[in-house]
């Protein structure tokens, strides 16, 4: 089981990534300090709402998209639900 944080974690970082960004402009930009939003993308810690927010900000994204993306990362890593099928009933 991954954690939701570990998702929000890698979808930030991706998006900082994509962008051509540092960890350091997004972290100016977010009014955070530069280890914890290192941490955040590593999912080692858990961003309230509100830093949430802002780092999307920082990051030209909004709170829905980054959700979004995290919902389908969840979704993927979920393990299949199988039903049995009984033909002898």
């Amino acid at each position: 089981m991954t954690l939701l944080r570990t998702h929000i974690g890698s979808t930030l970082r991706s998006a900082r990534v994509a962008q051509g960004r540092t960890l350091r402009d997004v972290a100016k930009g977010a009014r955070v300090s530069l280890g914890y939003l290192s941490e955040v993308e590593r999912g080692q810690k858990e961003a309230s709402s509100e830093l949430l927010n802002s780092i999307c900000q920082a990051l030209d994204l909004s709170l829905s998209t980054v959700m979004i993306d995290v919902a389908h990362l969840v979704k993927s890593s979920e393990a299949p639900v199988l039903t049995v099928v009984d033909d002898a009933a």
